[in-house]
């Protein structure tokens, strides 16, 4: 019995462990500028690529805000439950190829994101090489 309940025990810290050390699950956006926590994007795996869905939005007087500045099937649409992170593949320890999508200002552009800590995910949007671009740094979700 007690081998039963250890052999679990440990079963469940090696999944806790593994899950920790994964791009998905929910991660609180952190403002790059201002510092100020904006919102909670869930990352997701489907189909063997990863995506970002907004879950929620963190800043009072901003949850109904629409993408004023999308085009496409986007424009005037809510941002929360917006797709923002799109097709992004595994490439070693960084997810690439892929978009992410600034709700503010409607921009899209190219995406690369990666584990900084098990907690802690560097996220940079650039136009045409990495070195044009934006690095956030979002901080996970504990349940």
């Amino acid at each position: 019995m007690k081998k039963g309940f250890f052999t679990f025990a440990l079963f469940l810290m090696t999944i806790s462990a593994i899950y920790s050390q994964s791009v998905i699950g929910k991660w609180k956006t952190i403002d790059d500028e201002t510092g100020v926590a904006k919102s909670i994007v869930e990352v997701y795996e489907k189909s063997g690529k990863i995506y970002g869905k907004v879950m929620d939005i963190l800043r009072e007087g901003h949850k109904n805000d629409v993408c004023v500045g999308c085009t496409g099937a986007n424009k005037n649409r809510p941002i929360l439950g917006m797709v923002i992170i799109k097709d992004l593949e595994k490439d070693g320890s960084e997810y690439n190829s892929g978009t992410i999508l600034d709700p503010t200002s409607g921009k899209e552009y190219k995406c690369y994101i990666t584990l900084e800590t098990a907690d802690k995910l560097k996220v940079r949007g650039y136009v045409g090489f990495s070195l044009m671009g934006r690095t956030q740094y979002w901080q996970r979700v504990k349940n």
